[in-house]
């Protein structure tokens, strides 16, 4: 998981902006215009519908970003952005998805305190404090927090047409998003597919750690930094044997990249190990739902 030296290190200008993003991010952007994140409307983009949402929650009004095809419905997907939240990066990759054919919902995980996107990317993100603001926002969202946002927006996505109900739903999430994806599995039934991308904390103390709380019908994708790797080689182990106990199906690896690869705006992104992630995130969406 990222930490407070390696955003004091990126802050700092040891990787530029530049590095945060690089030539696909740039392309993702030339190809789809950002939404206007203070209209509830749909816009056009590429055979796309987008629009940013808002509905009740059980800590307020929780909003956030909804992409799907224009023509036809899709299954739904839950998507956990990492530490630096709602942002161009997430809009990017959920474009990408919804162009696979899924209605995907990025979530404002920080909604109990801010509504919207509060860092235009991941730069902006370690060079303007944004570690001491989502410590503090971050501070609330335990298992029960994201279970209880988990039910809240797959029951209100599940009212709109863009959704297609009789299939499984899937979710994914990215550094502290990635735990988030397990808990929002065991709290909602239909959801039959989870991808931790560099996710943090999978493998903790107490009940509610994440890998006490795996199904048996459930397809689970646990990407691994292996920078992470290095500092709790033990988890990985841990994890596979949690799934093997309860017979969930489990694909745990890890990857030869550093926290943050799969995200065109973090200073670790690697394409070639970021487009591996994503076709096995596709494979694994195709098979469970």
């Amino acid at each position: 998981m990222c930490d407070e030296q390696d955003l004091a290190r990126w802050a700092r200008g040891k990787v530029s902006r530049r590095a945060f993003g690089g030539g696909a991010m740039a392309a993702g952007v030339a190809a789809c215009a950002p939404v206007d994140a203070n209209v509830d409307r749909p816009a056009e983009a590429g055979g796309l519908t987008e629009r940013m949402v808002s509905f009740a929650a059980p800590g307020g009004t929780m909003d956030g970003f909804f992409v799907h095809p224009a023509d036809k419905t899709g299954p739904l997907v839950l998507f956990w952005p990492d530490i630096a939240g709602l942002r161009e990066a997430k809009r990017q990759m959920a474009r990408r998805l919804a162009g696979e054919g899924y209605a995907v919902f990025v979530a404002n995980p920080y909604y109990r305190d801010v509504a919207g996107e509060q860092f235009a990317d991941f730069a902006d993100f370690a060079g303007n404090g944004g570690w001491d603001k989502a410590r503090q926002w971050r501070a609330k969202l335990d298992a029960e927090a994201i279970q209880a946002d988990a039910r809240a927006a797959t029951a209100w996505l599940d009212t709109q047409q863009a959704v297609d109900t009789a299939r499984g739903i899937g979710t994914q999430g990215y550094c502290m998003g990635g735990p988030f994806t397990v808990w929002s599995t065991a709290a909602v039934s239909r959801m039959k597919a989870a991808g931790s991308f560099h996710g943090g904390g999978l493998v903790r103390e107490g009940a509610d750690s994440p890998h006490r709380m795996l199904r048996e019908d459930a397809h689970y994708l646990i990407a691994i930094a292996q920078n992470d790797d290095a500092k709790e080689p033990e988890a990985k182990t841990e994890f596979r044997a949690a799934a093997e106990a309860v017979g969930a199906a489990a694909e745990v690896e890890v990857y030869p990249a550093d926290h943050g690869w799969c995200v065109p705006d973090s200073p670790s992104y690697d394409e070639a190990e970021a487009e591996r992630a994503w076709a096995r995130l596709l494979a694994t969406y195709a098979e469970a739902l």
